[in-house]
């Protein structure tokens, strides 16, 4: 598509579903004051997840600084078939080893930046570059005390002990339920890729059991793949925190409960 048939310059924030001047269906996400870099982060993340050629993602037509034009998927019902296949390809995902934790530029999981600068080390990686600097703004924000801190940084002190090493895949980074979408064939798709990088292959599957979960052949079915037993369930909520530190951060002390009960198991 040109930059010309763009058509999200007239269009109040928001989601709108229309139609391009050559009769694309577009999924067009507009919102005037974005942070910056934001839509773009979001393209770049699902150009490395199309190059994988693994699960499906929106073609990206057009990015602006406060918006963005993809295609529009539609909306279906997976059978069990699709999401056999969806856990597959996930571990097709999440097959292809990388050289360095991170990626060629920041991003943003949710609304909050996402520092991606690289690093040989997981462990190093996910408690700098992804705990600590969560844990620290919900200090400062008052969100959590000076105990809850201390806890934090212990458990990152003892990260190596906690996660088993891994190598650095590329993963989605925020791949909760609602990002795997069903597209109008039911087939299942990655959206909103603005969290994108390398990193542990388990922090996707964690997530996908933070708020809901699919069901157990797509589980199934990524494990057959991938080789993997159901061994990284058991820290999980370790690699989850990260998220609830983000989601207290975001939307408040409603996620406090669940932070200091991570706290708590694993500190």
């Amino acid at each position: 598509m040109q930059k010309q048939e763009y058509p999200g310059s007239g269009l109040p924030d928001g989601i709108h579903r229309l139609r391009s001047a050559a009769g694309l269906p577009l999924f067009v996400k507009v919102r005037r004051h974005a942070p910056a870099d934001f839509f773009q982060a979001e393209e770049r993340g699902l150009v490395a997840l199309a190059a994988s050629r693994s699960l499906r993602v929106p073609l990206v037509y057009s990015v602006e600084h406060d918006a963005i034009a993809l295609e529009d998927l539609g909306s279906g019902q997976p059978s069990g078939d699709h999401w056999s296949d969806a856990g597959r390809r996930l571990a097709q995902l999440h097959a292809g080893a990388a050289d360095m934790f991170g990626f060629a530029a920041d991003g943003y999981c949710g609304d909050s930046a996402q520092d991606n600068t690289r690093d040989s080390d997981g462990c190093r990686f996910f408690a700098e570059r992804r705990l600590l600097p969560q844990a620290r703004r919900a200090r400062d924000a008052g969100l959590l005390d000076v105990r809850d801190l201390l806890r934090v940084e212990s458990l990152c002190a003892h990260l190596s002990e906690r996660v088993p090493r891994a190598a650095p895949v590329l993963i989605h980074g925020d791949l909760w339920t609602g990002n795997l979408h069903a597209c109008a064939n039911g087939e299942l798709a990655l959206i909103d890729g603005g969290a994108v990088h390398h990193g542990w292959a388990e922090c996707d599957l964690a997530m996908l059991t933070l708020f809901g979960e699919p069901p157990r052949a797509f589980f199934a079915a990524y494990e057959a793949e991938a080789g993997v037993g159901p061994l990284w369930r058991g820290y999980a909520p370790l690699l989850n925190l990260y998220h609830l530190l983000n989601h207290l951060n975001l939307f408040g002390a409603g996620y406090l409960a669940g932070v200091r009960s991570v706290i708590g198991r694993f500190a």
